[in-house]
């Protein structure tokens, strides 16, 4: 596959906009295990490749476990998720796919069951972040490292 433009470099302010939101993220307190779960199944349901090779390895580097990330696209099937996972994987999911219903408020009132006014903040920037840095790596062909 041919790559196509490179926006860090033909436009660096572009890219220092995504990273704004990035280094929010990073201080906002938000768990980093739950964060690359997020970033992994948007990617999934995305078809994101870069993205995908990228976030499952940087889980397995904070612990994250081989098993839990191969059965992600399947985790309403296992019981290897916590309640509070769970809640964020179906927020995941409902936003990443939101012209199929757009948010549900079962699905919102279970995020916000589980999740502190400024956990829930920080999960829907982060399904926000994660799926523009999926449209930009898809649209611009980034290739995998």
């Amino acid at each position: 596959m041919e790559t196509r433009i490179n926006i860090s470099k033909v436009d660096p302010k572009a890219y220092e906009a995504m990273i704004g939101l990035e280094k929010y993220l990073a201080q906002s307190g938000l768990d980093k295990t739950l964060y690359e779960l997020i970033k992994t199944r948007a990617s999934q349901i995305n078809g994101c490749a870069f993205c995908i090779n990228m976030h499952t390895r940087e889980a397995i580097e904070l612990g994250e476990t081989a098993q839990r990330l191969f059965l992600l696209d399947a985790w309403r099937e296992t019981e290897l998720f916590t309640d509070k996972e769970r809640a964020a994987l179906a927020l995941t999911e409902a936003m990443t796919l939101i012209t199929n219903g757009h948010v549900p408020d079962d699905v919102y009132k279970e995020v916000e069951n589980h999740l502190a006014p400024n956990e829930l903040a920080a999960v829907i920037m982060a399904i926000v972040a994660i799926n523009g840095w999926n449209r930009i790596a898809i649209t611009t062909r980034m290739p995998l490292d």
